[in-house]
């Protein structure tokens, strides 16, 4: 049996900001007006560079999608928020988790659409991997 839209209404996380906030617009629709799924792993991807990246204290690149996993439909209109937090710090690797919750409608229902894991490779300036930098963690 198929859990109800009320039972999958949440709160947004108090205990940290948003890394990211973005309302989709008409034209990230897919035929059935629902937001492109594709779209929403592109602003998960830029939402999980940005601790990455500080971490790195430079350039990274995207690796693996480890998990992604869609709860909910994003809609035209909603408030996304992602919230990006580094999981795990390797020698060169970066492992971010990402969760993305949609404020939507008059009440402002909150509902968590998306959960992520992606990793990331500081890299050069020769696009070759590099450690990330001593001390950081």
């Amino acid at each position: 049996m198929p859990l109800s839209e009320a039972a999958l209404t949440t709160s947004l996380p108090t205990d940290r900001e948003p890394t990211l906030r973005v309302v989709p617009m008409p034209s990230d629709v897919n035929p059935s007006g629902d937001i492109f799924g594709g779209w929403i792993m592109s602003q998960v991807d830029i939402a999980g560079s940005i601790p990455a990246v500080r971490l790195a204290k430079g350039r990274i690149a995207t690796v693996a999608v480890n998990s992604f996993v869609f709860k909910q439909p994003v809609l035209i209109g909603d408030l996304v928020s992602f919230y990006a937090e580094v999981a795990r710090v390797g020698r060169t690797s970066i492992t971010v988790n990402v969760e993305v919750y949609a404020e939507r409608g008059v009440e402002r229902e909150v509902v968590k659409v998306t959960e992520a894991t992606l990793t990331y490779v500081a890299v050069g300036s020769d696009r070759k991997p590099r450690p990330v930098q001593p001390g950081q963690g």
